[in-house]
């Protein structure tokens, strides 16, 4: 019972440790857009943002039956990072450190990671009208500062936010 159990544990940390090897560049790069904390450079409250994500689906890992673990780190990402705002108020110098927090994670759930309105409207908490109006609201920012002079990503094709 015991060889069991030991070989369950070890199947279930080299799913995971494949998931993330796959996954874990991407989410730093959102979580690091959320943090508005810069590219390229050191990200502490990115990887501590990420650290805890990723430890909440390793522990729910035997639990997503069928449902995709990135769309499970990404929630637990937006669900942290919507609980901690605090935090993340002052300048960081990131691409997007002037928005506010919730403005960074409606516009990078919607335009970065693709999340549909209703969708982020249902994780976030908040009607469809309030999330399009926070994303409008971002993008206008952006191009005021010379950020996003062309149309948005989403609308390009491209699915991502420049950093």
């Amino acid at each position: 019972m015991r060889e069991r159990r030991a070989a369950l544990e070890h199947r279930r940390a080299q799913e995971f440790e494949a998931f993330v090897a796959g996954a874990a560049g991407r989410l730093l790069h959102t979580a690091t857009l959320l943090t508005a904390e810069p590219s390229g450079g050191p990200a502490p409250a990115a990887e501590e943002l990420l650290t805890s994500a990723l430890a909440r689906t390793y522990a729910s890992w035997d639990r997503l039956r069928g449902e995709d673990p990135y769309d499970r780190t990404r929630q637990e990402l937006a669900g942290h990072f919507a609980r901690t705002a605090w935090r993340h108020r002052r300048p960081r110098g990131g691409l997007l450190d002037r928005l506010t927090p919730q403005e960074r994670l409606v516009l990078v759930l919607r335009l970065y990671e693709g999340v549909a309105e209703e969708q982020t409207a249902a994780q976030l908490g908040l009607p469809a009208e309030r999330v399009h109006a926070l994303c409008l609201h971002a993008i206008a920012e952006l191009r005021s500062t010379g950020h996003g002079a062309g149309p948005p990503p989403a609308a390009a094709g491209t699915g991502a936010v420049a950093s």
